[in-house]
């Protein structure tokens, strides 16, 4: 037996449609055509990207921040211009734009507190 690689993500947040519209909005990622019930589903590539409601038993307000010790790194083709669209709204930037052996990176937290990086390609 062979495990290959990832081959889905999803984050579980505390208000659905409101992380949907962050990452449409401040990211603009798309939906999907179809996603099962209580997830969004975005269009990426390689890898599907998802939203989706907490699973029972999940209480996402106990740990000081969801996802810790956990990386998600997304692909941006203009992470300087994302980095300052994001700043410009108000989105929280846990580390600024640095160039690095993947690209020029930095890091965020989405409306869940989830330590997002964005590279470009290097």
């Amino acid at each position: 037996m062979t495990v290959t690689g990832p081959d889905f993500i999803a984050l579980q947040v505390r208000d659905l449609d409101r992380s949907a519209r962050f990452y449409e909005t401040q990211l603009g990622l798309h939906r999907a055509p179809v996603s099962p019930p209580g997830a969004v589903v975005f269009a990426t590539s390689p890898i599907p990207f998802a939203l989706r409601e907490p699973l029972p038993g999940v209480d996402l307000n106990q740990p000081s921040r969801p996802g810790l010790g956990v990386a998600l790194w997304l692909l941006g083709d203009d992470v300087q211009a994302l980095h300052d669209a994001l700043a410009d709204a108000g989105v929280k930037i846990l580390q600024p734009p640095t160039a690095g052996p993947f690209g020029l990176t930095f890091t965020f937290a989405d409306t869940d507190g989830y330590a997002v990086t964005v590279h470009d390609k290097h």
